[in-house]
Protein backbone atom coordinates (compact mmCIF):
# COMPACT_ATOMS: atom_id res chain seq x y z
CA UNK A 1 0.00 0.00 0.00
CA UNK A 2 1.09 3.60 -1.02
CA UNK A 3 1.60 6.57 1.97
CA UNK A 4 -1.02 9.67 1.75
CA UNK A 5 0.95 12.59 3.30
CA UNK A 6 -0.87 15.39 4.57
CA UNK A 7 1.64 18.61 3.87
CA UNK A 8 1.04 22.01 5.48
CA UNK A 9 1.63 24.51 2.97
CA UNK A 10 3.02 28.13 3.62
CA UNK A 11 0.43 30.79 4.48
CA UNK A 12 2.22 33.60 2.76
CA UNK A 13 5.76 33.21 2.15
CA UNK A 14 6.44 30.63 -0.34
CA UNK A 15 10.61 30.10 2.13
CA UNK A 16 8.15 28.54 5.19
CA UNK A 17 7.85 25.44 3.58
CA UNK A 18 9.23 23.14 5.87
CA UNK A 19 12.24 21.22 4.55
CA UNK A 20 10.76 17.77 4.99
CA UNK A 21 7.99 19.04 3.34
CA UNK A 22 9.83 20.11 0.43
CA UNK A 23 11.45 16.57 0.48
CA UNK A 24 7.89 14.84 0.30
CA UNK A 25 6.08 16.87 -2.59
CA UNK A 26 9.98 16.18 -4.42
CA UNK A 27 9.19 12.41 -3.67
CA UNK A 28 5.58 11.92 -4.73
CA UNK A 29 4.35 10.79 -7.74
CA UNK A 30 0.82 12.91 -7.01
CA UNK A 31 -0.12 16.19 -5.29
CA UNK A 32 -3.99 16.52 -4.91
CA UNK A 33 -4.49 19.92 -4.24
CA UNK A 34 -7.60 22.30 -3.34
CA UNK A 35 -6.39 24.61 -6.09
CA UNK A 36 -3.75 23.55 -8.62
CA UNK A 37 -3.24 26.97 -9.76
CA UNK A 38 -1.59 27.92 -5.89
CA UNK A 39 0.08 24.59 -5.85
CA UNK A 40 1.46 24.81 -9.19
CA UNK A 41 3.60 28.59 -7.93
CA UNK A 42 4.62 26.34 -5.09
CA UNK A 43 5.72 23.12 -7.06
CA UNK A 44 7.14 25.71 -9.80
CA UNK A 45 8.99 27.87 -6.38
CA UNK A 46 10.65 24.29 -5.64
CA UNK A 47 11.57 23.10 -9.01
CA UNK A 48 8.93 20.23 -8.99
CA UNK A 49 6.76 19.18 -11.41
CA UNK A 50 4.11 15.60 -9.71
CA UNK A 51 0.96 14.90 -10.96
CA UNK A 52 -1.33 17.70 -9.80
CA UNK A 53 -5.27 15.76 -9.26
CA UNK A 54 -7.53 18.38 -8.01
CA UNK A 55 -9.49 18.38 -4.47
CA UNK A 56 -12.11 20.78 -3.68
CA UNK A 57 -15.33 21.22 -1.65
CA UNK A 58 -17.58 20.31 -4.81
CA UNK A 59 -15.07 16.99 -5.97
CA UNK A 60 -17.97 14.82 -5.72
CA UNK A 61 -17.91 10.94 -4.29
CA UNK A 62 -16.70 9.25 -8.02
CA UNK A 63 -14.00 11.58 -8.68
CA UNK A 64 -12.51 11.33 -4.83
CA UNK A 65 -12.64 7.45 -5.36
CA UNK A 66 -10.60 7.84 -8.75
CA UNK A 67 -8.15 9.88 -6.83
CA UNK A 68 -7.96 7.41 -3.85
CA UNK A 69 -7.20 4.49 -6.60
CA UNK A 70 -4.57 6.46 -7.71
CA UNK A 71 -2.79 5.74 -4.46
CA UNK A 72 -2.57 2.32 -5.61
CA UNK A 73 0.49 3.33 -8.24
CA UNK A 74 2.75 5.89 -5.70
CA UNK A 75 2.28 8.10 -2.71
CA UNK A 76 0.71 11.15 -2.65
CA UNK A 77 0.62 13.80 -0.80
CA UNK A 78 -2.63 16.35 -0.12
CA UNK A 79 -2.44 20.00 0.33
CA UNK A 80 -4.70 23.25 0.73
CA UNK A 81 -3.83 26.42 -0.71
CA UNK A 82 -2.15 27.80 2.54
CA UNK A 83 -2.29 25.65 5.92
CA UNK A 84 -3.07 22.50 7.04
CA UNK A 85 -4.95 20.10 4.67
CA UNK A 86 -8.37 18.73 6.62
CA UNK A 87 -8.47 22.06 8.88
CA UNK A 88 -11.87 23.53 6.75
CA UNK A 89 -10.94 22.20 3.71
CA UNK A 90 -11.42 19.22 1.35
CA UNK A 91 -8.23 17.24 2.68
CA UNK A 92 -10.54 15.43 5.28
CA UNK A 93 -12.73 13.20 3.10
CA UNK A 94 -9.51 12.36 0.73
CA UNK A 95 -7.80 11.37 4.40
CA UNK A 96 -11.00 9.51 5.43
CA UNK A 97 -11.12 7.83 1.86
CA UNK A 98 -7.42 6.67 1.98
CA UNK A 99 -7.50 4.90 5.79
CA UNK A 100 -10.75 3.08 4.58
CA UNK A 101 -8.61 1.74 1.70
CA UNK A 102 -5.70 0.65 3.81
CA UNK A 103 -3.29 2.91 3.31
CA UNK A 104 -0.78 4.71 5.40
CA UNK A 105 -1.51 8.44 6.19
CA UNK A 106 1.13 10.47 7.75
CA UNK A 107 0.71 14.32 8.52
CA UNK A 108 3.36 16.75 8.27
CA UNK A 109 3.19 19.42 10.38
CA UNK A 110 3.55 23.61 8.96
CA UNK A 111 1.87 26.76 9.28
CA UNK A 112 -1.14 27.16 11.45
CA UNK A 113 -3.20 30.33 11.03
CA UNK A 114 -4.95 30.98 13.79
CA UNK A 115 -1.38 29.62 16.22
CA UNK A 116 0.71 32.23 14.04
CA UNK A 117 -2.43 34.82 14.90
CA UNK A 118 -2.71 33.98 18.48
CA UNK A 119 1.38 33.85 19.15
CA UNK A 120 1.41 37.97 17.99
CA UNK A 121 -1.20 38.92 20.19
CA UNK A 122 1.25 38.99 23.62
CA UNK A 123 -1.80 37.17 25.47
CA UNK A 124 -1.19 33.85 27.37
CA UNK A 125 -3.18 30.54 25.89
CA UNK A 126 -3.64 27.42 27.91
CA UNK A 127 -6.48 26.90 25.27
CA UNK A 128 -8.20 28.28 22.29
CA UNK A 129 -11.43 26.93 20.42
CA UNK A 130 -11.38 27.16 16.77
CA UNK A 131 -14.89 26.76 15.37
CA UNK A 132 -14.19 28.02 11.29
CA UNK A 133 -13.37 30.72 9.27
CA UNK A 134 -16.46 33.18 8.84
CA UNK A 135 -18.21 32.55 5.41
CA UNK A 136 -17.38 34.42 2.18
CA UNK A 137 -20.31 35.85 1.64
CA UNK A 138 -22.16 37.68 4.07
CA UNK A 139 -25.28 35.85 3.69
Amino acid sequence: MSTLYVVATPIGNLSDLTKRAAEILASVTTVAAEDTRVTRKLLSHLGISPRLESLHEHTSPERLDAVVAKLDSGDMAVVTDAGTPGISDPGSALVAAAVAAGHEVIPLPGPSAIVTALSITGWSFDRFLFIGFLPRKKK
